[in-house]
This record gives structure tokens, C-alpha cells and sequence, in this order.
């Protein structure tokens, strides 16, 4: 009796395994990985021609804000999903600081009904720790679609805010998933604002929120987790001295760091995008970059996150500090990283460990994060030679723009899979929205 036929066949890629890059073929049955190896004899509903692409598990973007609901003049889910699948990314996890802020089941069932039918990968959300709302956390954390428990002990972006010592030892107190901070101090953001306060230019963005800033808040972040015995992952790692730091508490904390910050340095990319180059943290100067770098090398990086932050063109051109922090970057964030790749900053094994298997290990993403039998089928197929240039033209979030324009980059997404249906092929979206919540095992 001949093979029942697959759904979609990857035929003739260089496919990341958990062995090591192999050509090989991949059947698809219901959304899953059904078969690996030469299948050569087999059939399909739908054919993927892979030959001289690298097959890559799923790119998973940990940290986006795609402002719906309350902010969709900036984003929304069918946007920002539409911007993730063109840059190869498979899922994404989105951020609380929304209008009104995701703090309680009814908001968060509120995101989840909104992503149905308009979301073009699969999606969870975090939910906004507040002091407010710190005991019902550990029910929060355990709904459907939730990414988690995120913190802010800054304030960056909208009203959530959990800036002091009992505070935040009462969030890392309730529950138990993997906390997400945004680490700034704030009673030090406040001290120096005078630096910035009526106007300046948005090269002292890193001077207001400096180097200091981060260690303060990521030092007492760390000091609170140990006495709580809660695992936290610090976003948007900026410094090398919080790098220092983060090596020596791996069993507490995990580290993402974001392709802007491994990419942009101070003071050019200011001179060159004033205000559209402010983000929080900031971008810093070479010194810092090259300490990322190296904590990616030695292990420290835990994974990739964009921190797709969108806001309009009129928005960005306010007078500075009036402007807002953030920038777009999750349709970029797989081009950027695969031009390291080729530039020998670091190998296509590690890009992999930080953008799918990283973010499946920490977050406790079920059957997510590499290419092997019984797991989702969510591909990100890439052209590793190809050159092309990034454009605003090229982006699909409503904000229009991104800070890497005119950037010519080696490596490119060709197509995104997600859970056996090709949602892009060449730059071009395919089918109907039809992206998942995403499902966390339950000891994370």
C-alpha cells in the first residue's frame, strides 16, 4: 500500500537539525513533522522547492508590542503579524502596555479573541504586573495565550510600573513562569531627567538613561529573585556591566539582547536617525556593542528579541525628550541577525539556539524549537547568499518605516511555515490569517 500523502513536502534544503545542517527532505502531516530523510518517491498536497535554501526551525520574536488594542494608529495584531511572517518569523510574544494595559483574564481574553482570524503566525501575550494585581498573577500566568508575567521596573512606554524593592519582591513572590523585566531604575530615571527636561538633543538619551540606570535596577532585580527563588529574564540587555552581572547569576536569570543594540552604536546612529534612533534602553556606544557580542560567544545570550516597538513618523519627529522611545524591528530582526551570520559574528547553529531553541527552552514553548519528528512544523527558509537591501517600502507594520533603511544585508527570508501552511513565499503573504495561540508546557 503506497504512503498516505504528505500535506506540504520541504524538498532538497540544508536543514537545521538538532545533529548539525543536513540535506534532507521534510513531510508534513496536520501541522506537524512527520518525516525526515530522503523522500524521494513520497507526495503532497503542496511541494516547497528548497534546493540551495537553509531550512531553520521557526524564528520565535519573544518580545513585541503591537499596540492593540487602544494604539492602532501606530500597530495592530493583523500588522504586526503580517511584518513578522515576511521576515521569516514563525510566532511572537506581545507586551501588556496597551490601552487599556493587559493586566487581568478579561484583557488578555480580550487580545486572544482579537488575534483570531487576523493573526499570520501564532501569538501569546504577556500579562502586565501591577501593584495592583500582583496576587492574582499566579492564575493570570497559567491562562490560555499567556506568554507569561512581564515587569517593568523603568518606565518606558504606557502605565505599567513596578518600581520599588516590596513591589517587586511581591511580584517574583506570586507564581512561578519565568518573570520578563524591563530593567531601569526609576527613581534614577527621575533624578536625571533635568538632563533632557525642555528639550535636548537625542544623543543625551544615553546620557539620561545611562549605564548606571540598568546596573541599579538589574542588581536589585537580581538581589529580589534570589531571595524569591524565582527565575527572571532581563529584556534588552544594553551594557557590559549588567553582562558582568548576568554571568554570575545563570541559575536565576536568563538575557536577551535585541539586533539594534548588536547592531546600531552610539553617537553615529543618533547624528544619522536622531529621535527614530531612541529607544529604551538606549542604544549605547562600542564599547557596550562589542560586550554584547561577546556575551553572545560565551554563552551568556539567551536569546534574540526584537522589542518591535512601532510608533508613526509624526510621533518620532516631536522635539526630543517629547518624542517616544521604540523603533520597529520584528520583520527585520531575522535579515539583521543572518548578515552577522555572514559576516562571522557568530555561526547559523548559534543564531538558531537564540531565536527558536532558545526562546522554546526558557518559555517552555510545547513543541516548539527545533526540527524533529512530532514537532509543529514551523519553518523559517532562508537564502544565506542572497544580498538585498532593507527599505521602508519593504515594511509591513503600519508605522512605515525602520531604522535599518538602505541597509544592504547577506541573508533573506524566503519563506515562513507555520504549523505546515506556508503563510509567505518571496516577499509575499499567502492564504488567510489563520495563527494560533501558542500552548506552554505546564512545570514553566
Amino acid at each position: 500500500m503506497a504512503a498516505a500523502p504528505f500535506d506540504l513536502l520541504l524538498r532538497g534544503g540544508i536543514v537545521a537539525t538538532a545533529g548539525g545542517c543536513e540535506e534532507i527532505d521534510i513531510g508534513v502531516r496536520d501541522g506537524r513533522i512527520a518525516a525526515l530523510g530522503s523522500l524521494r518517491q513520497a507526495t503532497a498536497a503542496e511541494t516547497l522547492d528548497c534546493r540551495d535554501l537553509h531550512v531553520l526551525p521557526g524564528v520565535v520574536d519573544t518580545q513585541v508590542h503591537f499596540r492593540e488594542p487602544g494604539l492602532e494608529h501606530k500597530e495592530d495584531i493583523s500588522t504586526g503579524t503580517a511584518a513578522a511572517a515576511l521576515g521569516g518569523v514563525t510566532a511572537v510574544f506581545d507586551m501588556p502596555n496597551t490601552k487599556p494595559p493587559t493586566t487581568g483574564a478579561a484583557e488578555l481574553a480580550e487580545k486572544c479573541r482579537r488575534a483570531g482570524g487576523r493573526a499570520w503566525v501564532d501569538i501569546a501575550f504577556y500579562v502586565g504586573a501591577t501593584p495592583d494585581n500582583i496576587e492574582d498573577l499566579p492564575r493570570l500566568e497559567r491562562l490560555p495565550g499567556c506568554a507569561g508575567v512581564k515587569m517593568f521596573m523603568g518606565s518606558s512606554t504606557g502605565d505599567l510600573l513596578v518600581a520599588d524593592d516590596a513591589a517587586v519582591a511581591k511580584v517574583l513572590e506570586n507564581g512561578k513562569r519565568r518573570v520578563a523585566v524591563h530593567a531601569e531604575d526609576e527613581a534614577r530615571l527621575r533624578q536625571r531627567y533635568t538632563i533632557v527636561a525642555g528639550g535636548a538633543d537625542p544623543i543625551l538619551h544615553a546620557e539620561w538613561r545611562d549605564v548606571e540606570t540598568a546596573v541599579t535596577a538589574t542588581r536589585r532585580l537580581l538581589a529580589l529573585a534570589e531571595s524569591a527563588s524565582r527565575r527572571v529574564h532581563v529584556l534588552h540587555v544594553s551594557t557590559a556591566e549588567e553582562m558582568t552581572l548576568l554571568a554570575e547569576h545563570r541559575d536565576l536569570a536568563t538575557v536577551e539582547v535585541t539586533p539594534q543594540h548588536l547592531t546600531l552604536q552610539a553617537p553615529d546612529c543618533y547624528t544619522e536617525l536622531d529621535s527614530f534612533a531612541q529607544m529604551n534602553p538606549p542604544i549605547r556606544d562600542a564599547r557596550h556593542r562589542e560586550a554584547l557580542w561577546q556575551a553572545v560567544a560565551d554563552g551568556i545570550v539567551d536569546c534574540i528579541g526584537s522589542d518591535h516597538a512601532p510608533h508613526t513618523r509624526e510621533e518620532k519627529k516631536k522635539p526630543y525628550p517629547e518624542s517616544p522611545s521604540g523603533m520597529p524591528g520584528v520583520q527585520t530582526l531575522l535579515p539583521i541577525m543572518l548578515d552577522h551570520v555572514a559576516r562571522g559574528r557568530l555561526s547559523l547553529q548559534r543564531l538558531v539556539d537564540l531565536t527558536s531553541a532558545g526562546p522554546a527552552r526558557l518559555f517552555g514553548l510545547a513543541g516548539r524549537g527545533r526540527i524533529a519528528l512530532g514537532y509543529a512544523a514551523d519553518f523559517s527558509v532562508v537564502d544565506l547568499k542572497q544580498r538585498r537591501m532593507i527599505t521602508h517600502r519593504w515594511i509591513a507594520s503600519r508605522c512605515g518605516w525602520t531604522p535599518f533603511d538602505g541597509m544592504t544585508v547577506t541573508g533573506w527570508p524566503i519563506a515562513t511555515v507555520v504549523r505546515g501552511r506556508v503563510v509567505m513565499r518571496e516577499d509575499a503573504l499567502q492564504g488567510e490569517p489563520r495563527g494560533g495561540l501558542l500552548r506552554f508546557l505546564d512545570t514553566y
